[in-house]
């Protein structure tokens, strides 16, 4: 009886063993709020062998404070970027904020008493202001209305901020006194464009106002805060553009500014004649950013060397420059002088990752303030990308930047994405990219960046070269150049190319398939533009006249059917090629219907679109666990349909 029991019980052991694979395969559990629609199951084992690329960090430089000397940071130790305090350089950091969305920025007062932050909702770019008061936010703002930050004024008493709480469209300009619980008074109320508060005179009596109306066309007004009354600091006959804008101690109005030039210089606007007179110019580079110093002796100023970032110092005392040379080859934003002297800075470089640095004007000394967890893996080992420069289809040159796997380690032609940035005033630059190191590195697949007409960082003349529906396929054509040129690289494998891009360059991606399907393998487009007319129906009002300067007027016939004839949902029925699709519910900027239609499309003339949704991000994943994902689909996307490999 007991031999027949065991006999049994052997017996039932062999059936199970039998009846059930040894070791089923693992699936990475997906993220509650992402809707993944044909796209097939993530196994855990691309999970864990991309885990190290997917465990970077970040810190980016946001504010001083003044009140113990420290640098406030944005940085991720859980699903979103919040605010942390760093005390001295390579110190601990200790986190300041806790909320589920992303923050990452902050204004402190010039006496450090008051720290204000905003954030917005699911990615709806709805910001609202907060004062952290006693480790707890404090809603300043009335929870509904689109706001952002400004400038405090000089006595610390008073913030200003834009908001579009009286029509809900365009921001109207407010003073606040966050002491009375976020009390406003309205200066200025806007009946267009991209209204923001830039500065305060020194002696806090003027506010500086920026107008947005394009590009190419920033509009500058003096608000004199007693009375409300307004002068106009341009002439909008003649376009201007600026960037950065700020006022010395001595009252002189300090801006970056194109007037005059095809390139942005550093130069003084005179007030009273609104007549601008350069004092350093880069020739041949844009003058992007810059910071004074609060003892008015610097002028710290970033210039844009197709898409790398130079930084120098202005003596306004003898008027001498001086360049950083210790930087490593990046890009650089966020500059801000602490009162006490220092310099705050974001160095972003694929060899270093994304940290906070301070630079001394006098001795010109690089102190490193953060340095970020990068999964275990050294970053010095990434590529630094090298720099491609080519002649268009008319002649025109541009540039672009191209990361290759190491010879080393992944020899022959290899397989190439290439990857179209957004805006389309925007710029490739050489940054830390992140996940994409994984392709470059593990996989050996190269990555080109490129900056078609269009682009900003190249002057005023480049960036308005594709403006309005009839020069838009110029900028396809561009990458129909870059494309001639990268195929006939011996490193390159001509036969495995594919292409992708984000809101400006989701549609790039899109186009591009249509036009040069003979020489691209698939392609995958983020928060994309799959109909221009759609689009500027459907965007946010507060943006459509923006975008109807750039890419043409949807109520005007004779442009409304040139947009619709250029648009990649027209010819849907001739994408052919693999194509992914990745959304988010809440985008302001490119509303989601964009993408719906377009997939329903290429479904109804048979073919696979995958697509990946976000019901809680808008233009763009924020969320560490979204991202992850977002990149873990992605992959088997490249390996299916441009490596030829199926998982």
């Amino acid at each position: 009886m007991r031999f027949a029991l065991v006999a049994l019980a052997v017996t039932g052991c062999l059936t199970a063993m039998i009846a059930e694979p040894a070791s089923a395969e693992q699936i990475a559990p997906k993220p509650a709020a992402l809707v993944a629609d044909q796209i097939p199951d993530i196994s855990m084992n691309i999970v864990e062998d991309t885990r190290p690329y997917m465990e970077f960090r970040t810190a980016s430089f946001v504010e001083w404070d003044p009140s113990d000397r420290s640098m406030i940071v944005s940085t991720r130790f859980a699903d979103t970027r919040q605010l942390h305090r760093v005390s001295r350089p390579l110190g601990k950091r200790e986190q300041l904020t806790f909320a589920a969305e992303p923050v990452r920025t902050a204004s402190i007062s010039t006496t450090g008493s008051v720290f204000l932050f905003q954030k917005d909702s699911g990615g709806n770019e709805v910001n609202q202001i907060f004062a952290l008061d006693n480790g707890r936010p404090k809603l300043l703002t009335d929870g509904k209305s689109r706001n952002s930050l400004g400038p405090w004024s000089n006595n610390g008493k008073f913030v200003a901020f834009g908001s579009n709480k009286r029509t809900g469209i365009y921001n109207d300009i407010y003073l606040m006194d966050p002491a009375q619980s976020g009390k406003a008074v309205m200066l200025i109320a806007s009946s267009g464009g991209g209204w923001f508060p830039i500065d305060f005179s020194p002696d806090d009596k003027k506010l500086l106002v920026f107008n947005y109306v394009s590009v190419t066309d920033n509009q500058l007004y003096l608000i004199d805060i007693a009375n409300g009354t307004s002068q106009k600091l341009t002439n909008s006959e003649q376009p201007v553009a600026y960037d950065g804008l700020k006022f010395a101690p001595d009252g002189k109005l300090w801006a970056a500014s194109d007037e005059g030039s095809d390139v942005k210089r550093l130069g003084v606007v005179d007030v009273e004649t609104s007549v601008f007179t350069p004092m350093v110019d880069e020739k041949i580079w844009d003058i992007s950013d810059f910071d004074i110093s609060k003892d008015g002796r610097w002028i710290a100023f970033e210039v844009n060397q197709a898409g790398r970032s130079i930084l120098k110092f202005y003596d306004m005392q003898s008027g001498n420059v001086r360049t950083v040379d210790a930087l490593p080859t990046g890009v650089i934003s966020g500059v801000e002088f602490a009162p006490w002297g220092e310099l705050g800075i974001t160095l972003n470089s694929n060899k270093t990752g994304i940290d906070a640095y301070s630079i001394n004007p006098e001795t010109l000394a690089v102190t490193r303030w953060t340095k970020s967890e990068t999964g275990g893996l050294d970053a010095d080992n990434n590529v630094a990308p090298e720099l491609v420069e080519i002649e268009s289809f008319d002649g025109e040159k541009m540039s672009g930047y191209l990361f290759r796997p190491d010879r080393k380690k992944h020899d022959g032609k290899r397989p190439l994405i290439i990857n179209v940035h957004g805006g389309p005033e925007g710029q490739a630059t050489p940054r830390f990219i992140s996940r994409n190191n994984y392709l470059i590195n593990e996989l050996g697949v190269a990555i080109f960046y490129p900056n078609v007409r269009g682009s900003t960082g190249f002057g005023k003349r480049f960036v308005a070269l594709d403006n309005g529906p009839w020069k838009r396929e110029d900028s396809v054509k561009d990458i129909g150049s870059f494309l001639n040129v990268l195929r006939r690289d011996k490193r390159i494998d001509k036969k495995r190319i594919a292409i992708t891009g984000g809101s400006y360059g989701g549609y790039m991606t899109l186009a591009s398939m249509l036009r040069y399907k003979s020489k691209l393998k698939a392609g995958l487009e983020s928060v994309g533009i799959s109909n221009f007319v759609t689009f500027l129906e459907n965007t946010q009002a507060y943006r459509r006249n923006l975008r109807r300067i750039e890419y043409g007027d949807e109520r005007i016939p004779e442009q409304r059917a040139k947009l619709e004839e250029i648009s990649p949902l027209t010819r849907a029925d001739e994408i052919d090629l693999p194509l992914m699709v990745v959304t988010g519910a809440n985008d302001p900027r490119v509303p989601a219907s964009e993408a719906d239609q377009l997939i329903q499309a290429v479904r109804n003339n048979g073919r696979d679109a995958w697509h990946l949704l976000a019901k809680n991000e808008g233009h763009g994943f924020r969320k560490k666990a979204n991202a992850d994902y977002q990149f873990w689909a992605s992959l088997l996307f490249w390996r299916k349909y441009l490596l030829g490999k199926d998982d």
